[in-house]
């Protein structure tokens, strides 16, 4: 099992014939992702060969759905153009749109993410590495040979630490791993993504990072206390972050003890989550966590 990919997922990738879109089209491929077409309203009617793989390029993502049944697109276009591409996707009814593009204006972020909620579209991001189903399926950025299939769900806010915290478990292996993208308005919350493990059979523990800024992550710690029942494991980035600053690209600001890392680790052990200091020590939590699941299971 996994959450919102799996090996039967078939993609589309907007902005593929780009030099980015080319790049991580091939790497997918090369996890086992099928990717079945991608979109380009210029390149219409064109294939390209990636190594033992010809993919064709749809004019819209509705003419590529309607071809090959695509359940998922990854988008790769340019902020200026963003908003036009996931409505676009949204309009045609795709269920999940991955938004690995940077820099998209929040106004545009707001509309479409309101927008494909109206539609049904789940969207992942924007800002974000996307996500992998280790063994199945890759749709975004994140590297697919850093880790391997497991028990662990991952959701995150921060894409370089979605890949050390792959890294450091990867004798462990993942359910799946989930980037949500750090902006200020995301349209997949930690909240979601903690629902879908939760109701993961194969999913046995819940790795949580969040980052300084926002009450997402207390928000996240309510939700936990209600209606979590498996292990979660979290970590803030931010504890040395100076105060009244912006920050990242979360644009994170700390104002007085709302959104420190620090308030954010409260709520959280206040509701059971256990919380790393660095993502090293998260890392030895989790492993720790596991091996006494083991040791009250065999006894």
């Amino acid at each position: 099992m996994a959450i919102h990919l799996t090996k039967e997922s078939k993609v589309l990738v907007q902005g593929m014939t780009g030099g980015e879109g080319m790049k991580h089209t091939r790497r997918m491929l090369a996890a086992g992702t099928d990717v079945v077409g991608g979109v380009n309203p210029r390149k219409a009617g064109r294939t390209v060969d990636f190594d033992d793989r010809t993919v064709p390029v749809f004019g819209s993502v509705r003419e590529g759905m309607e071809a090959t049944g695509a359940d998922v697109t990854v988008v790769f276009v340019p902020p200026a153009f963003a908003k036009a591409a996931v409505t676009e996707a949204a309009e045609a009814g795709i269920g999940l749109a991955v938004v690995i593009t940077e820099g998209i204006p929040v106004h545009d972020s707001v509309a479409f993410i309101s927008y494909a909620k109206t539609n049904g579209t789940r969207i992942i991001g924007p800002n974000c590495p996307g996500l992998i189903t280790p063994g199945q399926s890759n749709a975004g950025i994140i590297p697919s040979d850093i880790t391997k299939p497991g028990r662990i769900g991952l959701v995150s806010k921060s894409g370089t630490l979605t890949y050390q915290l792959m890294y450091e478990l990867r004798d462990i292996g993942f359910s799946t791993c989930v980037g949500i993208g750090g902006d200020p308005v995301v349209g997949t919350t930690h909240i979601d993504c903690l629902a879908a493990f939760e109701a993961d059979p194969d999913t046995e523990l819940i790795v949580m990072i969040g980052e300084i800024g926002g009450d997402a992550e207390e928000r996240a710690a309510d939700y936990i206390r209600e209606h979590v029942t498996k292990p979660v494991v979290g970590y803030i980035a931010g504890f040395t972050a100076p105060e009244g600053k912006t920050m990242g690209h979360a644009g994170a600001i700390v104002s007085g003890s709302s959104g420190t890392a620090q308030a954010k680790k409260a709520a959280l052990e206040g509701v059971g989550v256990t919380v790393g200091g660095t993502p090293t020590e998260t890392a030895r939590l989790v492993l720790a966590q596991l091996e006494a699941r083991r040791d009250v299971t065999h006894s």
